[in-house]
């Protein structure tokens, strides 16, 4: 089973983002992966995992129903799967993401001092950035 989890772990926003401030994905009549995801996290910072988030957002993006929930998690997760550094919200819309040690994540927006901490590696958190937009 593939997982998307990281522990400990701050997630910077892309080298080539022009986001200098956080920012709100746009509300769509459907919404987008970056929209479900930021509202997912924002809601409810520290309650879920990577993986809870990635899987929910698929799910629900397909109307699976909760009864048949279980067993397409695992068919799921059963490949890799993309993680949160390919997520919009750190290419594209300004947010870091910090994961604690049971792997629950949490926003934080780049212009923030929370940022600036985190980004240097402050509390000894494993820094890595999200994944570039352009190669």
């Amino acid at each position: 089973m593939h997982t998307t989890n990281y522990f400990d772990t701050f997630i910077a926003v892309s080298e080539d983002t022009a986001a200098t401030a956080a920012t709100e994905p746009p509300t769509r009549a459907s919404p987008s992966v970056a929209e479900l995801t930021y509202r997912m996290i924002a809601e409810n910072p520290y309650r879920f995992t990577s993986d809870d988030v990635i899987f929910a957002v698929w799910a629900d993006r397909r109307d699976i129903p909760a009864g048949e929930r279980e067993s397409a998690r695992a068919e799921f997760f059963a490949k890799g799967q993309p993680c949160m550094r390919s997520s919009d919200l750190g290419k594209r819309y300004g947010w870091g993401v910090h994961a604690d040690a049971e792997g629950r994540i949490a926003l934080v927006p780049v212009e923030s001092e929370e940022y600036e901490r985190m980004a240097t590696g402050e509390g000894g958190v494993t820094v890595t950035r999200a994944m570039r937009s352009k190669r």
